[in-house]
């Protein structure tokens, strides 16, 4: 089967997660050769598993500079050049104001240093491509306020403006950078959380995401893969909104407001 990445080679951190098996399907349905780099290989041989050709798996810890300078040098001297960074990779360390120093510098050196030193060690690579993309994955916590939450809000609200600062300083090396924004989307710890039930998870989500349910990771991959794609050559520095349209609600929901301030008798049609 021919797409829209035939022939592209693509990098995913974290693509051993749940999200991230997403991404590396959408971005395999389309033709690309999918490197998945994460420091959980059972994860990551999974989706090789399944999925087979195209798919390989390395075993790489991403605050580590070196192995990501290994990475990127493998993918290309084993698969012919890199096209697609996917900085999915992160961790959900957060006490609020609980967390701690030790915390705080843990989570942005995952998060956020982790991101910027990939794209720095795939940035030779993506700009002889001719196709160099990046995407960086951010999260509707990076716009609201999260009770309890302050760590990874902050961390993703981080990459927002840096997907902005790559985008204008590598464009001059013919690569796009845009960043993906989900909301509650289908994952290990909803699943764990909700005994593997969709049905109870997708209630939870429908007051506040406008499709009634929580996303699914490949939805979200296939938003990655167009991104990627030379369908959207015009797009970089750009937030992508990919939350069943949480951004979208606001506070007030789907639930008619204005009707409340009005007396009951009126409400209910009379004088």
């Amino acid at each position: 089967m021919s797409g829209s990445l035939d022939r592209r080679v693509a990098i995913v951190t974290g693509g051993a997660t749940l999200v991230g098996h997403g991404v590396v399907r959408a971005l395999h349905e389309q033709g690309a050769t999918v490197v998945v780099a994460d420091i959980d290989t059972d994860g990551a041989q999974h989706i090789a598993y399944e999925l087979g050709e195209r798919v390989h798996v390395a075993s790489v810890d991403i605050t580590d500079d070196s192995a990501l300078e290994r990475l990127v040098a493998d993918t290309t001297s084993q698969h012919g050049g890199l096209d697609i960074v996917v900085n999915l990779a992160c961790t959900y360390l957060d006490d609020g104001a609980d967390t701690d120093r030790a915390g705080w510098l843990q989570a942005f050196d995952v998060n956020v240093a982790s991101a910027v030193m990939m794209t720095r060690a795939s940035r030779t690579a993506l700009s002889t491509s001719g196709h160099g993309a990046v995407v960086n994955f951010t999260s509707i916590s990076s716009k609201v306020a999260q009770t309890g939450r302050w760590v990874y809000p902050a961390c993703k609200a981080a990459l927002v403006q840096l997907t902005r600062s790559m985008a204008m300083d590598l464009a001059a090396d013919g690569i796009r950078v845009n960043s993906v924004s989900p909301g509650w989307t289908w994952s290990k710890i909803m699943d764990t959380l909700s005994e593997g039930n969709r049905e109870r998870t997708d209630a939870v989500a429908a007051p506040f995401h406008l499709t009634g349910r929580v996303g699914d990771p490949l939805e979200v991959g296939r938003v990655v893969a167009f991104l990627v794609s030379d369908d959207a050559s015009v797009v970089t520095g750009a937030d992508w909104a990919a939350d069943g349209g949480y951004s979208a609600m606001g506070p007030e929901q789907a639930v008619p407001a204005i009707p409340q301030l009005m007396p009951d008798t009126q409400q209910e049609g009379g004088e």
